[in-house]
């Protein structure tokens, strides 16, 4: 029975991530802030070609996912 419970915690948790993720890229327009295109970003653009690397969204991503992760591991304890 534990196991049950365990697992509906678990789809749970993962259902509001995904509506978070969901609602974030909805209204990823109007938000002050475009996720991929922040501020520390490296952007070339060349004659023949262009290279993008989001290293501000990586970071700000791993940070949430991080705190996410932690907070999922606290309330499960």
């Amino acid at each position: 029975m534990d196991a049950f419970r365990e697992t509906g915690r678990l789809l749970i948790v993962l259902g509001v991530v995904l509506a978070g993720v969901g609602a974030l890229l909805a209204f990823n327009g109007r938000l002050p802030f475009r996720l991929g295109r922040l501020p520390g970003d490296i952007v070339y653009q060349g004659r023949n070609g262009s290279f993008y690397f989001p290293v501000v969204t990586c970071i700000l991503l791993s940070l949430v996912l991080s705190l996410l992760i932690w907070a999922a591991n606290h309330f499960r304890r």
